[in-house]
């Protein structure tokens, strides 16, 4: 990547508040039209969020490398792969960008700006299915090989996650700490929010293990952290 360090600062930014906006808006408008229907509404929150992820990266990688989420950067700086500096920036970033992107969705739906969330995701079953989305999209990440198969992979993987897990994959520090500010379909308790977190780390520290075994470092793409 050749763009400047602001120019990858404000499209992690950007990025990550169209994320938010897109994870919690589709969320308000999926449970305002599924009548009730818990299915339906995830159902139309997934699809959103999968297309919104694939334009996101397809569009912002050449810039900042689509990170918007601090798990897929601390990854990258254990692979040597980013810098520290570059990533506390990317965190900073990343983290801003996606409250912003939850207080973007509440003007467009017309709730209340700051509150935060009343929606109880607690317990083991949980705290396994987060471990279980970020490893799985860490290793996606860790384990691709041509920087064109990244937007659809990591898309398919969350969409895929959204079902199969407990947690309906947040899989994104950033975003579950955006998703404690909501309280909305997309929620989340804050005093829920910590276990996440940890989870998320956990299963991200599992697939770097598992990626260092699985794909030798000299099979890495080049400017691979232009790619997740």
């Amino acid at each position: 990547m050749n763009a400047s360090p602001v120019r990858r600062l404000a499209a992690e930014l950007l990025g990550s508040a169209l994320l938010a906006a897109t994870v919690i808006g589709s969320g308000v408008m999926a449970q305002n039209l599924a009548g009730g229907n818990a299915g339906v509404a995830l159902l139309a929150n997934t699809a959103a969020t999968v297309a919104v992820l694939f334009v996101l990266i397809k569009l912002l990688a050449p810039v900042s490398g689509a990170h918007f989420n601090p798990a897929v950067s601390l990854v990258l700086v254990q692979r040597r792969v980013l810098r520290i500096g570059d990533a506390v920036g990317y965190l900073v970033a990343q983290i801003v960008g996606c409250c912003l992107g939850a207080w973007l969705a509440h003007a467009m739906f017309a709730l209340p700006i700051l509150e935060t969330s009343q929606h109880v995701r607690s317990g083991a079953a949980q705290f396994v299915s987060e471990m279980v989305a970020t490893f799985g999209l860490l290793l996606v990440v860790l384990g691709h090989t041509r920087p064109t198969d990244a937007a659809a992979m990591v898309a398919a993987w969350i969409g895929a996650a959204y079902w199969f897990t407990a947690s309906t994959s947040f899989a994104n520090p950033a975003i579950t700490i955006a998703r404690s500010l909501t309280d909305t379909f997309a929620g989340i308790r804050p005093q829920d929010a910590p276990a996440f977190i940890v989870a998320q780390l956990l299963g991200a520290a599992l697939a770097a293990l598992a990626a260092s075994m699985l794909f030798p470092r000299q099979q890495r793409v080049s400017g691979a952290d232009s790619v997740v």
